[in-house]
């Protein structure tokens, strides 16, 4: 399992000044990860900006994603619900200590609230990045935000990337989210009828996928899907 950070985010190298934190610098750097893994396939599981990235990279031809599990996005954004990402995502709050920084995420993702108090103070390890003045900031580059609120003009639209992907889909879906709509959805199942769906009530963007309930989906959808995908390929070599 590889978990990459996004440039800009945790782990990762900020952008110098000038270069755009935007999709093909994201698309170019998990090309450039998936063939130093060396390996054929993946499957993807991207949660917002990741299933966009993961969505992206399997409309390509000849693809290495073999299955794509996108959490709370789709084909299309509104221009409301990216407004309010931005209004949140680059800022930069500075707080004296970890427990307040925990505080500070508790309020930020209200969609994780069925978190236990340990993950919530793992989210908040990993989150933090110790600033000059030795007070704890949240571990991304703030100018992310600048380009976040640049893409807020006007709505998402990203239907015909939709239309190229043909391997095997999992949508996740929060019923109260305002990124993935039930429009949206509705939409995305009718275009593919062989989409897999499962949706939470009452909870909106994103689901955390560090629920007990959450984490057997995925697994029992991979497991599910890649059964189905031998015995396909059994079957097909024994008519030929």
């Amino acid at each position: 399992v590889v978990c990459p950070d996004i440039v800009g985010r945790g782990q990762s190298d900020w952008l110098p000044a000038g270069s755009p934190y935007a999709m093909p610098q994201y698309l170019q750097d998990m090309v450039a990860l998936i063939a130093r893994l060396e390996v054929e396939q993946v499957d993807w599981i991207g949660t917002s900006m990741g299933g966009l990235i993961g969505m992206a990279l399997a409309a390509y031809p000849n693809s290495p994603i073999q299955r794509l599990v996108m959490n709370d996005i789709g084909a299309f954004i509104s221009q409301q619900a990216l407004q309010r990402i931005g209004s949140y995502v680059g800022q930069d709050p500075r707080f004296d200590s970890l427990e307040a920084l925990e505080v500070h995420l508790r309020q930020l993702y209200p969609a994780f609230a069925g978190l236990s108090d340990k993950q919530w103070q793992h989210l908040a390890r990993q989150g933090l990045r110790r600033c000059d003045d030795q007070s704890l900031g949240l571990h991304y580059d703030p100018v992310i935000g600048d380009y976040t609120r640049a893409m807020a003009s006007e709505d998402i639209d990203l239907w015909p990337v939709w239309q190229q992907v043909t391997c095997p889909q999992l949508l996740l879906w929060g019923e109260d989210s305002d990124v993935l709509s039930a429009s949206t959805v509705t939409q995305m199942c009718q275009q593919n009828p062989s989409l897999t769906l499962n949706s939470w009530a009452g909870i909106g963007h994103a689901p955390s996928l560090m629920e007990e309930p959450q984490i057997r989906t995925v697994v029992e959808w991979l497991r599910h899907s890649q059964s189905v995908d031998k015995s396909g390929k059994a079957a097909k070599a024994t008519q030929s």
